[in-house]
């Protein structure tokens, strides 16, 4: 069960409305890497988690980013908030407000829309929590990308905060990750495994030969 705070994580107050900034900034909400596919991804991964602790981390992150969902719809609204028609014609958004007006719908920036084919929930928690650690850095990189187009200070002290929760995000992982393996030895887990390697080439010649 979640609780509801009526406040962002971070406060959002933006003067200046830029439609041309608010469809870049809209691929962290329904894009390849945002934060829509983010709070999917870890919210449906922890179930399959083999200890307690790692659903708890899967369960905070994923609820941390559906915070970030609503500040980034904070954002776009800000954004396109109160534009005229020349406005939205002059910033090239007249693509977008003929499909959606001026509301907030997740899609990338290139304007394809969201889908979970972004996601990946596996079932393995070595193999999510490498998905999750690269998630991450992506989500970074996009950040950064964002910011490298920004020139608006109150949009970008909004950015650099998510960005830095993405960094936050990717070191709880990898803390995950060594929890994980931690628990594991030979056995369980090839990378501790020097026997697995050399047996799957043995294995592998036999086929060829075969």
């Amino acid at each position: 069960m979640f609780v509801y705070e009526k406040k962002l994580q971070y406060p959002v107050k933006i003067k200046t409305p830029n439609a041309r900034l608010a469809k870049a900034i809209m691929s962290q909400l329904g894009g390849p890497d945002g934060e829509l596919g983010a709070a999917l991804r870890y919210l449906n991964q922890r179930y399959t988690m083999p200890a307690p602790e790692l659903k708890a981390v899967l369960t905070d992150i994923g609820t941390e980013e559906l915070n970030h969902v609503e500040m980034i719809g904070a954002i776009l609204y800000q954004l396109t908030k109160d534009l005229t028609v020349d406005q939205i014609k002059a910033q090239g958004f007249d693509d977008y407000f003929v499909d959606h007006t001026t509301g907030v719908y997740p899609q990338s920036a290139s304007g394809v829309p969201f889908t979970t084919a972004y996601i990946q929930s596996k079932g393995d928690a070595i193999t999510d929590l490498h998905e999750n650690l690269a998630a991450e850095q992506k989500a970074r990189v996009t950040y950064d990308n964002i910011l490298r187009l920004a020139d608006d200070h109150d949009v970008k002290d909004a950015i650099r905060f998510l960005r830095a929760r993405e960094v936050v995000h990717y070191q709880r992982f990898g803390e995950a990750l060594r929890l994980l393996t931690d628990k594991m030895d030979a056995k369980n887990f090839y990378a501790f495994n020097p026997e697995f390697d050399k047996s799957c080439l043995v294995k592998n010649k036999r086929n060829r030969k075969a």
